[in-house]
């Protein structure tokens, strides 16, 4: 993020640059999800992050510059994780389905703040900036979309499975992140969230044997 918004962060000692925008974008995500963005002022987020009016305005110069940088490294996390599956699994587009299942899980799971944030504030945001939460959404979609397209004309899912696939998957990877208190209240890990939303997708598509198959491995 330092080196992406070099042209706006003016702070020329790195060390000290990454400390800062550390604390300052933990509380501004902080303060995001519990009252919104929109509500939240600079005020505020001087006081939550402990970084005077003038210390802010050497990272960004407005609200709209924090949002851009905000969910420029939600949609880059997406683009570079679910873009990049290991050579092993993009031969088998059941397998490869299965990593982008855990791979958007286990990442939302290392920023759960983020993508709550993006979720939740989306409605709220300025016409570019909405774009760009839809964007990020779409190619989530898109890369799911891609490895569907293929196990159906590979002859892997059984006949008739829907086109809508992908997007229906999408509101499971999106609970884990955004009703996070409701399954740790239930104790449920994000190994067996994962098993879960796996083994319910490859239910609905697989033939019968194959996921006779699948089980027995």
């Amino acid at each position: 993020m330092l080196e992406r918004h070099a042209d706006v962060i003016s702070v020329q000692k790195p060390v000290v640059a990454l400390k800062k925008l550390k604390i300052i974008i933990s509380a501004a995500l902080k303060l995001s999800n519990s009252k919104g963005f929109q509500a939240m002022s600079l005020r505020d987020l001087s006081k939550e992050s402990g970084v005077s009016m003038g210390g802010l305005y050497a990272y960004f110069d407005s609200k709209t510059t924090l949002l851009n940088m905000i969910l420029t490294e939600v949609t880059g996390a997406v683009d570079r994780v679910l873009g990049n599956p290991p050579p092993e699994v993009v031969s088998d587009p059941i397998e490869h389905l299965k990593w982008l299942i855990e791979a958007h899980i286990r990442l939302t799971e290392e920023m759960q703040p983020w993508f709550s944030f993006a979720f939740m504030e989306a409605k709220n945001f300025p016409a570019k900036e909405r774009s760009w939460a839809v964007d990020s959404e779409e190619l989530t979609e898109a890369l799911f979309a891609d490895v569907t397209a293929r196990a159906i004309a590979d002859g892997r899912f059984r006949p008739g499975v829907t086109p809508l696939l992908p997007t229906m998957i999408k509101p499971l990877l999106q609970d884990w992140y955004v009703k996070r208190a409701k399954y740790r209240r239930r104790k449920v890990s994000v190994e067996d969230y994962i098993a879960a939303v796996q083994e319910m997708v490859l239910t609905t598509c697989l033939p019968v044997d194959q996921l006779a198959a699948l089980a027995a491995r």
